[in-house]
């Protein structure tokens, strides 16, 4: 009976890691150029729709309730990585500039040279 427990256990770990390996590594190929849905990614951004006295708050992955790993000022030019976009949810871009690299929402996001 514990082998059978045993072998129960190893499989579901396994599957766990298949899947979240496939699901990490569909998300980078959207990475170079443009995305499927049209975002310009790989690109200079400038942190916009933030009042002066406030910041723009980073986190770790793409939704307002993970946790904050950093901040942005107004005006802050970024690296834009990728951006993803879900079906009646806020669209989300990974950044990054020095040390500060994770997910803000994008519409406080302006790629710089377009209007």
């Amino acid at each position: 009976m514990k082998a059978n427990l045993k072998n129960l256990i190893v499989a579901i770990a396994t599957g766990l890691v298949i899947i979240g390996a496939a699901a990490f590594s569909i998300s980078p190929a959207m990475a170079h150029g443009q995305d499927s849905i049209g975002y310009d990614v790989g690109v200079a951004g400038q942190v916009v729709n933030v009042a002066y006295w406030d910041k723009l708050n980073v986190r770790k992955w793409p939704a307002s309730y993970s946790q904050k790993i950093g901040e942005f000022a107004p005006d802050t030019i970024v690296y834009i990585e990728r951006c993803i976009k879900r079906p009646h949810v806020s669209d989300w871009c990974k950044v990054g500039r020095d040390n500060v690299y994770g997910w803000v929402n994008s519409r406080y996001l302006a790629i710089i040279g377009q209007n």
